[in-house]
């Protein structure tokens, strides 16, 4: 039985697989409107270069650390080489949860935008859960298949996204129209909801622990990571940045929350043709739902990934640890994961939930709460575990620098998670419902923290290379 994944990737594969998660034309398009109307003001950039900060700190110890992660598991693995197994096995579950989650959200939102696009086109109505049925068994099947696979479908959709969302930002350039200072003022960002906005801005960067999932992937995982990790985070900071900028202040900044309330649906696309052309508004239409399907396939990968290392550790059945003779890839996991999706959108149908404003509103906003806690853990354990191996001396240890940025990467997350928590209740619809999804996220990982199953792999002491 083969146990060994193909490694096929390097950085160009893992950034592709990071930033498609972040899915750069929906953010645009969908994420920025939202930004504008709960935050109340147009702070955003300086906001989203705030986040980017905050994850660069983060990222620090996270690049460090791979030397002494040797497997796939990401924050889990991270949490449970600092903190120990049963805080790992926690930080397991909540990672499960919350990326089935997101990936259960995004294909529902898919189907909706998708079934818009048809319609309008051909005056054909079909229901959106087919629509997400189709777009579950195309993901499965990439996904069941060589990475290198998802990397170039990824790659494809990715530059399309990325050209386009440049196009925008140099049609609000060529227009005349003026490029306002306003959005990087510190008073118009603490203005309004501020919190709001930097919840949202790190919506953006979800998908970013990819860079260590694919670890087991990449032909030189110790190089290869915290490259990616870096330029992934750097390339989606200044991405968002620069964007909302232009964006901002291409729809004018005294009246851009205004447009946003009233149309938050079209309003960057009414801006699209407004600053470049109509066909260009189409196609920035037909884009929004490539990047939902490659935000999807993403996170897809990430959660077989999370089922690979759960199963080859025996926190669950073996049989998810197995690799594919021929495809090389976590076939298993991967097959797992399309069910699992299939089985909560049928259930998220027969219940009749609103695919938008509570599958994925609900869905995405517990998903988000629970990454943030992860985040937070994860930095925590990082330092714990550097400190740990600074006070023994040994090999490999870190840098006081590292060390330093690591802990106000945590203080920073730990702030977003403070405003996540006094924000839960918007995000999900009401102090009830915020209540449930915090007590479901707390039985998750309480739950995970008795687990049956081994410790890390740390087939590789702390003074070896991996």
């Amino acid at each position: 039985m083969k146990t060994e994944l193909e490694r096929n990737l390097g950085v160009p594969g893992i950034v592709l697989m990071v930033v498609a998660a972040a899915a750069p034309i929906t953010v645009v398009v969908a994420n920025f409107p939202i930004i504008l109307m709960e935050s109340q003001n147009v702070g955003a950039p300086l906001v989203i270069l705030a986040a980017t900060i905050i994850l660069l700190l983060f990222s620090a110890g996270y690049a460090w650390m791979t030397q002494h992660v040797p497997d796939a598991g990401a924050f889990y693995s991270y949490v449970d080489r600092g903190l120990g197994r049963r805080m790992g096995l926690g930080t397991a579950a909540i990672a499960l949860l919350s990326y089935v989650l997101l990936t259960v959200s995004m294909t529902c939102y898919l189907g909706v935008q998708a079934g818009n696009l048809i319609e309008l086109w051909t005056g054909i109505d079909l229901p959106w859960w087919l629509i997400s049925a189709a777009a579950i068994a195309i993901v499965g099947a990439l996904g069941y298949r060589q990475i290198d696979l998802s990397a170039k479908v990824l790659g494809v959709v990715l530059v399309l996204e990325v050209v386009a969302v440049l196009i925008v930002d140099i049609g609000v350039l060529a227009s005349g129209r003026e490029l306002s200072g306003k959005p990087f003022a510190p008073a118009e960002a603490f203005s309004g909801a501020p919190g709001l906005g930097l919840l949202f801005a790190f919506l953006g960067f979800f998908g970013f622990e990819a860079t260590a999932v694919f670890r087991n992937e990449a032909r030189d995982p110790e190089r290869t990571v915290p490259r990616a990790t870096y330029i992934a985070v750097l390339s989606i900071g200044i991405l968002y940045t620069v964007s909302s900028w232009l964006v901002f202040s291409g729809l004018g900044v005294d009246s851009a929350v205004e447009q946003a309330e009233a149309n938050p649906d079209g309003v960057i696309v009414g801006l699209t043709n407004d600053v470049v052309a109509p066909i260009m508004a189409d196609i920035v239409q037909v884009l929004v739902v490539t990047s939902m399907f490659a935000c999807m396939l993403s996170f897809h990968n990430i959660v077989a990934r999370y089922l690979f290392t759960l199963g080859q550790r025996g926190v669950l059945p073996s049989a998810l640890g197995e690799v594919h003779s021929a495809h090389g890839a976590p076939s298993k996991a991967s097959l797992w994961v399309s069910g699992i999706s299939a089985v909560m959108v049928a259930v998220s149908v027969a219940f009749r939930l609103d695919p938008v404003t509570q599958v994925y509103t609900w869905y995405s906003g517990v998903g988000a709460m629970g990454i943030i806690f992860m985040m937070a853990l994860t930095g925590i354990a990082v330092v714990v575990f550097g400190m740990g191996l600074r006070k023994v001396g040994a090999g490999r240890s870190p840098s006081t620098a590292i060390i330093v940025f690591s802990s106000l990467g945590v203080v920073g997350l730990l702030g977003v998670l403070a405003i996540t928590v006094w924000n839960f209740p918007v995000m999900v619809g009401g102090t009830i419902a915020a209540v449930i999804c915090g007590a479901i996220l707390v039985a998750v990982f309480v739950g995970g923290l008795f687990l049956p199953g081994s410790t890390a792999s740390r087939k590789q002491t702390d003074h070896a290379p991996s």
